[in-house]
């Protein structure tokens, strides 16, 4: 498996990519620029929609809006005309955080996390938005919440919390509410200098993970744990991925550039730009959020 750079746009912390099947585009954010992208892999063109908040997470509606997690709360955005507006701040309680990677599962609901701007042990948590604006915590006492990804069967949830180099798998009611304390179902080894970031799941069930000073996207057995596979990324921060284009089939990845000084940039020109593979699986549609009527 190789990858291409399909677009150097060096964006500082690129994170959150997610396949908007009914325009055929590739949501990301670029988080500390507070911006979000509009890429479209048939051209290679890209627009920005600008925030007034650092933004982890985007993802689309039932109604074809954008629902985003940012370091000012949960906000709708209509992306014609960019007007923003904020639903709520469940840690209105807790300035120094901010939301970081959000995903909705299987039954339309919008699960998002947060972490400390000084990444503070213990401060974020993890919280869902369902369709009738009613919002419930999850989880707490988190440090980095990240990638999150739910099995076919709709019997898991796959969730990273980046610095235990874990993912824990949930079990989850045929309503999806957690049902269990998790289990561990990968493991990062620590002399890999790397951490998990983002991740989503292949049509097979696979786990695909990025690691955040690792320079590569993995693929791993979340039932053996087992590492399958290992792509190589030109640059060691690799936030995020998803399967993406319109079969599904392509493997799309976000990288950053953060804190990284001059000679760093030259040793890794490409670093925050959006990366695709042809990996040789496809993917799963990604949910969308389900507006109550």
């Amino acid at each position: 498996m190789t990858c291409r750079c399909v677009l150097p746009i060096a964006a500082g912390l690129a994170e959150g990519p997610c396949w908007w099947s009914e325009r055929n585009i590739l949501l990301w954010v670029d988080i500390e620029a507070s911006r979000i992208g509009l890429f479209d892999p048939a051209t290679g063109n890209n627009d920005f929609l600008y925030l007034p908040a650092h933004v982890g997470a985007v993802v689309p509606t039932s109604v074809g809006d954008l629902l985003l997690a940012t370091a000012a709360g949960l906000m709708r955005m209509d992306p014609s005309s960019g007007a923003v507006t904020l639903l709520l701040d469940p840690e209105v309680d807790r300035p120094g955080n901010r939301f970081n990677d959000g995903k909705c599962d299987p039954w339309g609901r919008f699960w998002a996390g947060t972490m400390a701007y000084d990444f503070e042990p213990m401060a974020g948590a993890l919280w869902r938005l369902d369709g009738d604006g009613r919002i419930t915590r999850q989880r707490r006492q988190l440090t980095i919440s990240n990638g999150l990804a739910w099995s076919q069967d709709r019997g898991t949830l796959y969730f990273i919390d980046s610095p235990t180099l874990k993912v824990m798998a949930f079990p989850l009611t045929s309503s999806g509410e957690i049902a269990a304390e998790p289990s561990i179902c990968v493991q990062i080894p620590e002399d890999w200098d790397a951490v998990p970031d983002g991740m989503c799941i292949d049509a097979e069930g696979m786990l695909w993970i990025a690691l955040f000073g690792g320079g590569a996207v993995t693929r791993w057995d979340p039932i053996s744990g087992q590492l399958l596979d290992r792509l190589a990324v030109p640059c060691r921060q690799v936030t995020s991925c998803c399967f993406g284009g319109p079969h599904l089939d392509q493997l799309f990845m976000t990288t950053a550039r953060r804190e990284m000084d001059a000679a760093a940039i030259a040793a890794e020109p490409l670093a925050g730009g959006l990366f695709q593979a042809d990996v040789g699986v496809k993917g799963l549609p990604a949910d969308t959020f389900q507006v109550a009527a």
